[in-house]
C-alpha cells in the first residue's frame, strides 16, 4: 500500500522543497489546479505533490524522496499522454518541464535535448541548421514520452522511428543513481528504453542523430468518405512501393471549421497527409498517381518541415476531451476497408478521426529484437481518436473509439503502439511487446525490482 503525499508532515515537505532548485507544489497552492492539468482534458487526477525539477539533481532528490516515503510516483514530460500517465492520484509527480535545453553538434549532426523539452523547441532549433530528428505528428508533444514509446512520424519511412535515432540518454534509476546509457555503456538499459517506456528510470537528457531536412513538400489530399475503400486499397500498394522519400498517413476524418475552404466544413473524408523529403525536381512525377485519383481537395506544396509538424496544433489545443484505441496491421484487406467505411461514415464529432501510419522503409529494416518495438514487420500503426471540447461528449467519443477498435482488432497484428494506448490492462501491454516482453521483465527486475516506476504501460518485475 502506497502512502498519500497529502498526509506527509508539512515539515518533511518543507525540508524536501529546500533541497530542490525547482519548487514543490501542493494542493493548497494557488497554482495547483493549473499545474495538474494535462493535454487530455478527460484526465482529472489529484496528485499529492509536484516536484518541479530544473536539473538532474532535482530528479535524484525527488526519486529518493518518493521511494523513502513509499509514495506512488508519476513522471511528467510534455503531459501529452492520452491515458494521463504523467499524473497519479495522491502521489508524487516528478515534473521535468524545467529541464529544457537543445544543444546541436553540427560536426556530427547530433543534438542533446532535455527531458522536459517538447518537439517544437527541437524542430525550430534544428531547422535553422537544415536538420531534423524523426518525431511525431503534433509539435507540442513531449520529447520524452514520444521517444520512450517508440516515435512514429512523418520521417519514419526515410529515417526510422525516433528510437532508431537515439544515441544516448542520461537517466535517474529507482535507487537514485545517475547513469549514462548508450551502445557501449549500460547496454541493457539502452535497449530497454528504446520502446520500453518510462519503466526503467527518469530520462533527463536524450542525444539524437539528426538528418538533413529543411524544406519539404507536404500537405493533405481529401476524397469523399464514400471512396475510402477504393483509396485505401490503392494506398496499401502505393505506400509500400513508392520511394521512401515520400511518407503519408491515411485517415478518416471530418473537416472542422478552420482554415480549410468553407464548402468542406463538417463533411466526412478519407484523407492522406503527405511529407516528401527528396529531390524537389522529382516530386511531380512521383506524386502524379495521387493526383490521378482526383482528390476533391489537394493542398500539397513546399513548406518548412516544422510547418508540417505543427500544421494541426491549432486544431488540437490542450484541454480537449481525448480517448484513444490502437492496433498494428499487416494488411488492409476488404474486410478492414469495409469497417473503415462504416466507422468513417459515423464519426461522432468534428475532431474525432482515425489514422494509419506506415511503418515500411527504414523502420522495417531494424531487427525485431534490436529494440523492444516488436512489430518491425507490421505495415501500419493504427489509431482511433475520439476528440471533442465538451465533456458532455466524453461517452460518445469513447464508445465510438472502442467500437471502431473492437471491430477491426480481429484483423490486426495483435498489439499496439503503446503511445496510443489508454490503461487497457496487462494483456494488452504483453501483446504490444510480444517476444520482447520477457527480456523487458528481466531488465525491469534488475533495475526496478519494487516497481517504483509503475505509472506507465507497466512492465511488472518478477516477484
Amino acid at each position: 500500500m502506497k502512502n498519500s503525499a497529502k498526509n506527509l508532515n508539512p515539515n518533511i515537505i518543507k525540508a524536501f522543497a529546500s533541497q530542490l532548485k525547482g519548487n514543490v507544489i501542493s494542493p493548497s497552492d494557488a497554482t495547483y489546479d493549473q499545474t495538474r492539468s494535462v493535454y487530455n482534458g478527460m484526465i482529472d487526477k489529484h496528485p499529492g505533490l509536484f516536484a518541479m525539477c530544473e536539473n538532474a539533481e532535482d530528479v535524484i532528490d525527488s526519486v529518493n524522496f518518493g521511494r523513502e516515503h513509499n509514495l506512488l510516483i508519476a513522471i511528467r514530460g510534455g503531459g501529452h499522454n492520452g491515458a494521463g500517465l504523467g499524473l497519479c492520484n495522491d502521489g508524487l509527480v516528478i515534473d521535468l518541464s524545467g529541464i529544457k535545453f537543445v544543444k546541436p553538434n553540427t560536426s556530427n549532426n547530433t543534438v542533446k535535448v532535455g527531458g522536459g523539452n517538447i518537439w517544437n523547441e527541437v524542430d525550430s532549433t534544428l531547422h535553422e541548421l537544415g536538420l531534423a530528428v524523426p518525431s511525431g505528428m503534433v509539435s507540442s508533444t513531449g520529447v520524452g514520452g514520444l521517444t520512450l514509446g517508440g516515435g512514429v512520424g512523418y520521417l519514419t519511412r526515410k529515417y526510422g522511428l525516433t528510437i532508431d535515432n537515439l544515441l544516448e540518454a542520461e537517466m535517474v534509476l529507482a535507487d537514485g543513481s545517475f547513469v549514462t546509457v548508450n551502445a557501449s555503456e549500460n547496454t541493457d538499459l539502452f535497449w530497454a528504453i528504446r520502446g520500453g517506456g518510462g519503466n526503467f528510470g527518469v530520462v533527463t537528457s536524450f542525444t539524437f542523430q539528426a538528418h538533413p531536412v529543411k524544406m519539404i513538400m507536404g500537405g493533405p489530399t481529401l476524397w469523399p468518405i464514400e471512396r475510402v475503400e477504393e483509396i485505401m486499397a490503392w494506398y496499401d500498394t502505393f505506400i509500400r512501393e513508392v520511394s521512401e522519400d515520400l511518407n503519408g498517413f491515411i485517415a478518416t476524418m471530418v473537416i472542422p471549421e478552420s482554415s480549410f475552404p468553407e464548402h468542406l466544413h463538417n463533411q466526412k473524408f478519407c484523407g492522406i497527409v503527405w511529407c516528401y523529403v527528396g529531390d524537389p525536381d522529382k516530386f511531380d512525377e512521383l506524386f502524379q498517381p495521387v493526383l490521378d485519383l482526383e482528390p476533391i481537395f489537394a493542398h500539397v506544396g513546399e513548406m518548412p518541415f516544422p510547418a508540417l509538424q505543427s500544421m494541426f496544433d491549432g486544431l488540437l489545443p490542450p484541454g480537449l476531451q481525448w480517448y484513444w484505441r490502437a492496433d498494428f496491421f499487416n494488411e488492409l484487406g476488404p474486410e478492414v476497408r469495409a469497417e473503415h467505411l462504416k466507422f468513417g461514415s459515423s464519426i461522432p464529432t468534428p475532431l474525432s478521426q482515425m489514422h494509419l501510419y506506415p511503418l515500411s522503409g527504414a523502420a522495417s529494416r531494424v531487427g525485431a529484437e534490436d529494440t523492444p518495438w516488436a512489430y518491425r514487420d507490421a505495415k501500419y500503426a493504427g489509431v482511433y481518436i475520439g476528440v471533442d471540447p465538451d465533456p458532455k461528449n466524453a461517452a460518445k467519443i469513447t464508445d465510438w473509439c472502442k467500437a471502431y477498435q473492437e471491430a477491426l482488432h480481429p484483423y490486426s497484428a495483435g498489439g499496439a503502439y503503446t503511445n496510443f494506448m489508454m490503461e487497457e490492462g496487462q494483456d494488452r501491454v504483453k501483446a504490444s511487446y510480444k517476444h520482447n516482453y520477457d527480456r523487458l521483465v528481466e531488465i525491469k527486475s534488475a533495475y526496478d525490482p519494487d516497481n517504483l516506476f509503475r505509472v506507465n504501460q507497466n512492465i511488472i518485475p518478477k516477484a
